[in-house]
């Protein structure tokens, strides 16, 4: 059987690995023949460096005719990265970077409204550590920075609601960014329009495909999440809550299509 979907694309944290760590033997497995059968995208709010270590250090012994159906979107899908066959490194294909005026403005509001709800907490950073990056297309807020623990992460805002309460701020005095909230920790802010559902419509357009040859595994498609864009680009989507449940909805396809 022909699979229907041409391309399968994933968030990261949390949907192909724990918050900031590679993903598994497992994912990993799994991913590699789809290389074989469909395009692949991962998508995630991090910086491009981060998506080596969670996502192309793992699948190192993939091979270069694999890779080049490897498609990377960092920082909301407002930066694309592809494999070059030909010289053996990722290429930025494109980069929406933000101006210098508007990062000042979002750093300025995020801190604001940090300290205005009583969820700025420095005394939670690791040395050299910051709560808030510039990562050129997108400033990101992390609650207790990019270098705390897993667990750390994990217990700051298990239900999103001291992001929320700082999102509702920035939206009510800076309204022409977007505020999306990811993983476990971080607010992913970009110009109004910019998001992972526009980041996926610009891949398929690259790609030279529609949005019913998509198909999104996610874990923050809610409202407000940094995933529901998606769903607000009327592509069809498979909610998520662990790596765990990413595989089991991956093996079905692949056995469907007797891929596996």
């Amino acid at each position: 059987m022909e699979p229907k979907k041409k391309l399968l694309a994933f968030d990261i944290d949390r949907t192909l690995s724990p918050p900031k760590q590679p993903i598994t033997e497992d994912i990993a497995g799994l991913l590699i023949p789809c290389l074989d059968y469909f395009e692949v995208c991962a998508i995630s709010g991090q910086r491009f460096e981060q998506f080596k270590i969670q996502v192309i250090g793992p699948l190192q012994n993939t091979s270069p005719s694999q890779l080049r159906h490897l498609h990377l979107l960092p920082a909301q899908g407002t930066q694309y990265y592809r494999y070059s066959a030909s010289t053996q490194k990722w290429i930025q294909m494109y980069s929406h970077t933000l101006a210098d005026d508007k990062v000042a403005r979002i750093f300025k509001i995020l801190e604001y409204a940090a300290r205005e709800t009583g969820y700025w907490e420095e005394d939670k950073l690791a040395d050299g550590d910051c709560i808030i990056e510039n990562r050129l297309s997108q400033v990101t807020f992390s609650g207790v920075g990019q270098k705390a623990t897993a667990a750390a992460k994990s217990a700051w805002d298990p239900d999103c609601k001291k992001r929320e309460a700082i999102v509702e701020i920035c939206r009510e005095l800076e309204p022409e960014f977007n505020y999306a909230i990811g993983g476990a920790t971080s607010i992913d802010t970009t110009v109004s329009g910019m998001n992972k559902g526009s980041g996926l419509q610009n891949l398929l357009f690259e790609l030279g495909m529609e949005k019913e040859d998509i198909l999104f595994f996610g874990d923050m498609t809610q409202p407000g999440g940094n995933d529901y864009s998606v769903i607000q680009a009327d592509m069809d989507t498979i909610t998520v809550r662990s790596p765990e449940d990413t595989a089991y909805a991956l093996r079905g396809i692949l056995g469907l299509y007797g891929i596996l």
